[in-house]
Formats: C-alpha cells, sequence, structure tokens
C-alpha cells in the first residue's frame, strides 16, 4: 500500500479502498443519528412538557459511555470493522421496533426512552471505533486529511438531517419518518461489513495472535487505562474530553430543543435552524482541516481553539433573538469543529494499532460527563434560568480549559503530533 502524502490533496484518503465505503457508511449513521435525536427529543419536550425528561432522554443516549472501555477492548479482539457492523446493526433493529410502534400509534415517551437507554449502552462507542478503524486502515501523512473529512459526516448530517429530520417530522409525522431511519442504519451496517482492514494490520494481529496467549479482557482493559494514566499526552486529551462534554456540548447539543422553544420562541423547524447552524459551522472548520497535514502544530491550535469555543458559548447565552443566536452558533461549530479534529488526530497517533480501541473506550468512558451535564443543566434550569446555567457551564468550561493546558504544558505544548 503506498504512503500518501498531504500533498496529493484532501481527497488522498479516498484512495483507501476501505475508506470509500466507511465514509459513506458513517455519513448515513451520523445523518440517522441526528434526525432521531431531534424527532425523539421533540416528541418527549412536547409529550411531557418537562425540560427534566428531556435532558433524561439525552443523557440515556450516553448511558454506555460507562462500558465503553469493554466495548473498545472487545473490538481489539474481534476487530474494529466487525464491532461497528454489528452495531449498527442494532440501531437497525430498534429504529425498525419504533417505526412499528409508531405506525399503530403504540409509541409513547416511556417507550422512547427504554430504547435509547437500549441503544445508548452501545452509541457513545460509534465515534471512537470509526476513528480506531480509520487509523487501521490511513497512512500516517493521511491521518488529519482523513479525520477531517470523517468529521465531516457529522457536521452535514447535523445541517442536513436535522433540517430534514424536522421537516419530515412537520410534514409527514413520526412513522415514515422513523423508516427512513430504520433505511439509513441498515444501509450503513451493510456499508460497514465492506470495509476491509489492510493486510498489513491483519498480518500483525495475526502474529501476535500467534506470539502470545491473549490475556483476559479485564486485564486487557486495565493495561488500556494504565496506558492512558502514564502517557501525560493521552491523559491530558482524555481530561479535555471529559471537560468538553460536561461543559459545552450539553448547551449545543441536548438542551437545543429547550432554547428553541422557550427560549427563542420557535417550533421544530427553528430547532433544526439552530441544530444546522452548529453544524454548517463545524463542516467548515473540518473542511479547513482536509487541507493540513499531520505537521501542524495540533496541541496548540486544540488548547486555543477550545479557549474560542468556550468565549463564544457564554456570548451565545446572552442572545436573545432566533437569528442571533443561528450566527452565534455557527461560530461555535467552528471553533468546536477545530478543536476536536485536532483532538481526535492527536489522541489517535500516540496509541498503537493493538491499544487503539481500548485507548478510544477509555476516551469515550470520559464521554460520561455529557449526560452528567444534561441532567445537572435540566435542574439548574429550573433553579436559576436557561441563560445564567449556560453562561456557569461555559465559564467553568474555559477556566478548567486553561488549567489543563498549564498542568500539562510539557506534553500538550509541542511543535506537532508525532506518530507512536
Amino acid at each position: 500500500m503506498p504512503v500518501l502524502g498531504s500533498s496529493l490533496g484532501a481527497l488522498a484518503p479516498f484512495r483507501i479502498r476501505s475508506y470509500r465505503f466507511q465514509w459513506p457508511a458513517d455519513l448515513l449513521t451520523s445523518w440517522a443519528f441526528e434526525m432521531e435525536t431531534l424527532i425523539l427529543g421533540w416528541y418527549v419536550l412536547v409529550e411531557t412538557n418537562s425540560v427534566v425528561m428531556l435532558t433524561i432522554f439525552g443523557a440515556l443516549l450516553y448511558g454506555g459511555t460507562l462500558i465503553a472501555p469493554i466495548v473498545g477492548v472487545w473490538s481489539d479482539r474481534i476487530g474494529h470493522r466487525n464491532m461497528l457492523t454489528g452495531m449498527r446493526a442494532i440501531y437497525a433493529v430498534v429504529a425498525a421496533t419504533l417505526t412499528t410502534l409508531a405506525f399503530t400509534g403504540a409509541l409513547n415517551p416511556t417507550i422512547v426512552l427504554v430504547c435509547a437507554a437500549f441503544t445508548g449502552l452501545v452509541r457513545p462507542s460509534d465515534m471512537g471505533l470509526r476513528g480506531a478503524l480509520i487509523a487501521d486502515t490511513m497512512p500516517p501523512a493521511s491521518l488529519t486529511a482523513a479525520m477531517g473529512i470523517a468529521r465531516t459526516t457529522s457536521d452535514t448530517a447535523r445541517i442536513f438531517g436535522a433540517l430534514t429530520g424536522a421537516g419530515m417530522f412537520a410534514a409527514i409525522g413520526i412513522g415514515p419518518s422513523y423508516t427512513a431511519i430504520t433505511v439509513f442504519y441498515l444501509l450503513s451496517a451493510i456499508l460497514t461489513w465492506n470495509t476491509v482492514a489492510p493486510r498489513s494490520a491483519r498480518a500483525e494481529a495475526i502474529a501476535a495472535e500467534q506470539a502470545e496467549t491473549k490475556p483476559s479482557p479485564w486485564r486487557e482493559l486495565w493495561e488500556g487505562i494504565l496506558l492512558v494514566w502514564n502517557t501525560p499526552r493521552l491523559l491530558a486529551i482524555v481530561w479535555y474530553a471529559f471537560l468538553f462534554n460536561f461543559a459545552v456540548f450539553p448547551l449545543t447539543n441536548g438542551l437545543m430543543p429547550y432554547a428553541a422553544r422557550d427560549i427563542f420562541g420557535t417550533d421544530q423547524t427553528g430547532l433544526g435552524y439552530l441544530i444546522a447552524s452548529v453544524a454548517a459551522g463545524a463542516f467548515i472548520g473540518s473542511i479547513i482541516m482536509t487541507r493540513s497535514g499531520i505537521r501542524m502544530e495540533l496541541p496548540r491550535i486544540m488548547i486555543i481553539a477550545a479557549v474560542i469555543w468556550h468565549i463564544l458559548v457564554l456570548i451565545f447565552a446572552q442572545t436573545t433573538t432566533l437569528w442571533a443566536g443561528i450566527v452565534m452558533l455557527m461560530l461555535c461549530g467552528f471553533a468546536q469543529s477545530l478543536t476536536m479534529v485536532c483532538h481526535t488526530v492527536i489522541l489517535l497517533s500516540t496509541s498503537t494499532q493493538r491499544y487503539r480501541g481500548r485507548i478510544m473506550g477509555v476516551r469515550m468512558l470520559a464521554i460520561y460527563s455529557l449526560p452528567l451535564g444534561l441532567l445537572a443543566a435540566g435542574l439548574l434550569i429550573g433553579w436559576i434560568g436557561f441563560r445564567a446555567t449556560a453562561s456557569l457551564y461555559a465559564v467553568v468550561g474555559l477556566v478548567f480549559t486553561v488549567l489543563i493546558a498549564v498542568k500539562w504544558r510539557a506534553s500538550l505544548w509541542q511543535s506537532r503530533t508525532e506518530v507512536v
């Protein structure tokens, strides 16, 4: 397999056969995620008229972060492609169940919460395993471009998936909308199965299995945790994952239905515009990252962009009109994309193929802060209001972003990201 340099352009990753299958598979999954979250979030809010129930729904989607490390261990054992295919097949089955219940009139908020809890057991690991599969199949010189392009699957999903989901829900109802979601999940599972690991990676895996007896999954998990704990750069990146998911993602993800209805006074179409504006800014940031190679000073860009991101969220919390909120969310999305693409590339390039699934699993465990942040925000909004809660979260996130950078400055503030 030839090594592709960044000089070949942003589309160099598509020269890899596996990536040509994985990118559309990830795109379909991301579209389905966004449509599902918007439709069910609005449904729960309208049916229960409770922001607490909305935050519980959002939190349940991330319940699986607690088992993400063991999912990472098993993905290392059975293969990242196999694990990802199985997860996406589960999404399709659950979506088909919700579709049937919607058409028969048996759907209610309790069933929605139960299904969210079920898919939430594996859904948080999806993004981490995407990155691990890309890193398995991609030459190091193309990794930054590949992750930038991969990030566009989520960005475009939040633009078109949110707008499409809102429009379909308003126009044809939840049943037909969920039919489309089920088809997306099914196609994504089929495409994921057709991705293949590079010959060299398979040879290394076979050689490793022949060379030693595999320890227990719990031992492998412990090895991954120790590796993160004893590698300062990895530890700092995991702490950043915990912080971002606690302090800023709840405001621009799970709480958007509440902000749309109760702060900006709009309907599900306006909600689609708000979510799409975040994604539009993120898409621009992802495209910029595809034009950059591995020689960028990624840790510095990540820290600076994260600081700007929190400041923009703080400003968004003070907006009073829908269009001002849309503009600020677009800027937030741009800063978010720069931050998270750099964050993911640093994490993947600091880990080896053997430990990659476990390390991504530990990273996904840090995302458990998102449901915690959502639940805490739901209680705080009832006490001090949305704007005060959003401002508090942004300030706390900003302070700890700087503190982490200072604490691990020797490991983070380096001239470039090196591939191990």
